[in-house]
């Protein structure tokens, strides 16, 4: 009696493409039903700006729930942000200004946030109720004879770090270093180095994520 051959585990691509076509297939239908919202933001960019159109339209898809809501959010935001990965994902409630901001791959961005010009680089976690304005001078108030309406401001750039993650109603007006971790509730007015939790109002650096304490035999730190 001859031996039995031996069992060949052919690789389970069949349903891994079926889901890539079905996941294109929703992607195409988000596209479809934001077309006419991306034709009002475009009309209304003509006249009033990009920035301010995008105000007006994030208000509207920022209120789509669920599963169906996130895909609706990425289609219309892949096409007017200066960049939007496939792969990010924008909760409910979430409200963009700046039609410069920037979405990289693996983007996580949490329930009812207010975004201006920002670059959340790849990886990047911001919990609900976070806000990252363009910056921390898009008001003057130099002049205490004027209203400070009337005196104008500056936006910038605000890059939040690859890996970073950013806790529950945090307050970002400067730079996120790769990784750092920032406590809920805090009030980042200082770049923050990469690998750090910072916590506070103003925030400030705790310790270092990888920092390790050794002590030798003696008790001595070393």
């Amino acid at each position: 009696m001859s031996a039995p051959e031996p069992a060949i585990h052919l690789p389970e691509t069949q349903p891994s493409r079926l889901k890539e076509i079905i996941k294109a297939l929703v992607r195409f239908a988000a596209l479809v039903c934001v077309s006419p919202i991306l034709a009002g933001f475009w009309l209304n960019a003509l006249f009033i700006g990009r920035n301010r159109a995008l105000e007006s339209a994030s208000q509207l898809l920022s209120l789509f729930p669920g599963l169906s809501g996130q895909y609706l959010r990425r289609a219309f935001l892949q096409r007017v942000l200066a960049r939007c990965h496939s792969s990010a994902l924008v909760e409910f409630g979430t409200l963009f200004s700046q039609a410069g901001a920037v979405l990289e791959e693996n983007v996580y961005v949490g329930p009812r946030c207010q975004l201006g010009l920002v670059c959340l680089e790849r990886d990047v976690l911001l919990a609900s109720n976070v806000q990252i304005p363009s910056g921390g001078k898009t008001h003057y108030f130099d002049d205490p004879t004027r209203p400070i309406r009337e005196q104008g401001g500056e936006r910038r750039m605000v890059t939040i770090g690859a890996g970073a993650w950013i806790g529950t109603g945090a307050i970002v007006l400067a730079d996120v270093g790769k990784g750092t971790v920032v406590a809920a509730g805090a009030v980042v007015t200082k770049p923050l180095p990469d690998n750090a939790i910072a916590a506070g109002v103003p925030a400030k650096v705790i310790r270092l994520r990888f920092e390790k304490t050794e002590r030798s035999e003696g008790g001595a730190e070393t």
